[in-house]
């Protein structure tokens, strides 16, 4: 067992939380008890994921999105009031890592996606920020489009959707998790062939086409599967207790 606050400092600190301009805070959203002996992780604190902590008997649900974004409303009501009264009830703590889980050179959404579809030398994609969210790397042999788009589907298990230009061969990759669809501009300021993220635009048909970087929409939640399992893990080691992944596989 072992006491929230300390959990939370520790990724916080590990994380380097406090160094990012984020959409929504970062770290302990919604205080529940103080000592933590089970954490359940879920790339979301959808209502589904809350009720698997309840079941679990979970002291602690974290995730990757939370709550309390920027431009929402600030009354707790409706659909996100009953997710966090059932939160407060049942005295489970929420803890939440949006762009600081995106950018950790381990336990981040984008490192975790670099070795699975095996892109190596990883550099920043906008070299200016000082925690990249977004990565450039490099396959170790170069592919066409459509075997490069049976590897992505093989590792999201997600229907992929291929924007192609006329580019015959993949080898230096953009990519960025969940809804950065319109870093393909800085993936086709550094040379990239191809750029990856989670969701598309209707503008992003025309900005693949004449930028000439090929895009692959491999799933918003598909791509950020990661992040909070290896935090999970992390913490498990840290501090000895129990952790289990929630799985609710959003299509989008």
């Amino acid at each position: 067992m072992a006491n929230l606050h300390d959990i939370v400092q520790w990724c916080n600190q590990t994380l380097k939380a406090n160094e990012f301009k984020d959409y929504a805070p970062n770290g302990l959203q919604i205080e529940g008890k103080s000592k933590v002996n089970k954490i359940v992780c879920a790339v979301t604190a959808s209502e589904d994921a809350i009720d698997a902590a309840i079941a679990q008997q979970a002291d602690a649900l974290l995730v990757h999105h939370g709550y309390f974004w920027k431009g929402e409303p600030y009354p707790i009501t409706g659909m996100r009031g009953n997710r966090i009264k059932k939160l407060i009830q049942n005295n489970i703590s929420l803890i939440a890592y949006h762009l600081p889980l995106d950018a950790h050179p381990v336990l981040g959404n984008n490192a975790a996606i670099a070795e699975l579809i095996g892109l190596q030398d990883l550099e920043a994609l906008d070299p200016t920020e000082k925690h990249p969210i977004g990565n450039i790397g490099y396959l170790d042999q170069a592919l066409s489009p459509e075997q490069f788009k049976e590897r992505l589907q093989a590792v999201f298990d997600f229907s992929v959707l291929h924007l192609a230009c006329d580019k015959a061969l993949i080898q230096k990759v953009g990519f960025c998790t969940g809804g950065a669809q319109d870093f393909i501009d800085k993936a086709a300021q550094e040379n990239c062939d191809a750029y990856i993220s989670g969701e598309v635009s209707e503008r992003t048909f025309y900005q693949a086409k004449e930028l000439g970087v090929h895009y692959f929409a491999c799933g918003h939640h598909a791509t950020e599967r990661y992040g909070v399992q290896r935090l999970a893990q992390a913490i498990t080691k840290q501090f000895s207790i129990e952790a289990e992944y929630f799985e609710l596989n959003n299509p989008i």
